[in-house]
């Protein structure tokens, strides 16, 4: 997964797909990280997150993502 910005939420190259059984797991977003969203490729408002703004802890211990096929 790249994050071309450094994890700043200054682009969109991290942008990833999350599991439906881990959505509600995260963090609420932001609406910088919702902004950002707008420039990724084909976001999903149920499933899209940028991985720079995902704080891992142990309560996210298998957390699956899937990346967008452009960004593969």
């Amino acid at each position: 997964i790249e994050a071309d910005c450094g994890g700043a939420c200054a682009c969109s190259t991290c942008h990833v797909y999350v599991d439906p059984a881990w959505t509600e797991k995260l963090t609420p977003m932001d609406d910088m990280e919702e902004d950002m969203l707008d420039f990724a490729f084909e976001p999903d408002p149920a499933r899209s997150r940028l991985t720079c703004q995902i704080k891992v802890t142990d309560a996210l211990d298998g957390l699956r993502v899937q990346m967008p096929e452009k960004q593969i």
